[in-house]
């Protein structure tokens, strides 16, 4: 395994509940991007699409869109759920099986996203660039990228109850009757390197009364506000807007909130 992936691909088993996950499932960013990307013309780049839950909804808007992930499992997933859908829906879609910090497409695009996280995946300085960069290259000029990242809260990063099992979200059924309970927990932090080490703990209890526990363990790197403004204007772009939520409200207007920038190839 590349361990600069920071062990997205890893563990396959993730990417048949994702679509299942309650709080993923009812997410309330996806009207945010098919807005964005309606907005620009497209065509769209989403680096990170995993199993299309933000990029077929975009495509079924009317807008051309390329999906570039890392895990086989996840597109997986994803193609079995574009096959169900109309032609024109499909052939608006484009996958790619790839590295978001290196990748050629040989195409320019209006805008790139990276929904929902998987930039925080990267854990280095020098991984991040490279898939800032390489990102810019693949924008026509004037294009633009939209970065979403969790504003790291200070409470959460120091609450000694995160070292143990958390979480209150409900249990989902599988298609094959299995029950599943997903729980969190913070396994390690290493505040030199901004990282949290993270772990998804999934309770699957079989049809048949069999139990399983299965953990999803990751590191996870945050940054704050001027870092990653800072970091994009290194990689050759000029910041358009902050928003503190899906809802386009300005950063500072609440607590801990998102960071959703809006940025332009300089």
């Amino acid at each position: 395994m590349d361990d600069r992936a920071g062990g997205y691909a890893e563990y396959g088993f993730t990417a048949e509940f994702y679509d299942h996950i309650v709080p993923y499932r009812d997410r309330e960013d996806v009207a945010f991007w098919v807005e964005m990307a309606r907005a620009s013309g497209g065509p769209v780049l989403e680096v990170g699409c995993g199993t299309g839950r933000v990029l077929i909804p975009t495509a079924q808007a009317g807008v051309e869109i390329t999906g570039l992930d890392l895990s086989p499992s996840m597109l997986a997933v994803l193609r079995a759920r574009l096959a169900e859908e109309p032609a024109e829906v499909q052939g608006r879609i484009q996958i790619v099986e790839g590295d978001m910090r290196s990748f050629d497409l040989g195409r320019q695009f209006a805008l790139a996203t990276i929904p929902f996280r998987p930039f925080q995946h990267l854990t280095t300085v020098d991984d991040q660039m490279a898939c800032l960069t390489t990102i810019r290259h693949h924008l026509v000029p004037g294009g633009r990228l939209i970065l979403d990242l969790f504003n790291p809260s200070l409470p959460y990063l120091a609450d000694p109850a995160r070292l143990d099992e958390f979480g209150d979200e409900p249990e989902f059924t599988m298609p094959d009757g299995r029950r599943v309970l997903r729980r969190a927990r913070t396994a390690g932090r290493d505040y030199f390197n901004q990282i949290q080490h993270a772990e998804l703990i999934y309770y699957v209890t079989h049809p048949d009364g069999r139990q399983e526990r299965l953990v999803h363990a990751f590191p996870m790197r945050y940054l704050f506000r001027f870092e990653a403004e800072h970091l994009l204007v290194r990689c050759g772009y000029e910041m358009e807007a902050l928003y503190a939520d899906y809802a386009k409200r300005p950063y500072g207007s609440q607590y801990p909130g998102e960071l959703i920038f809006v940025a332009r190839k300089a």
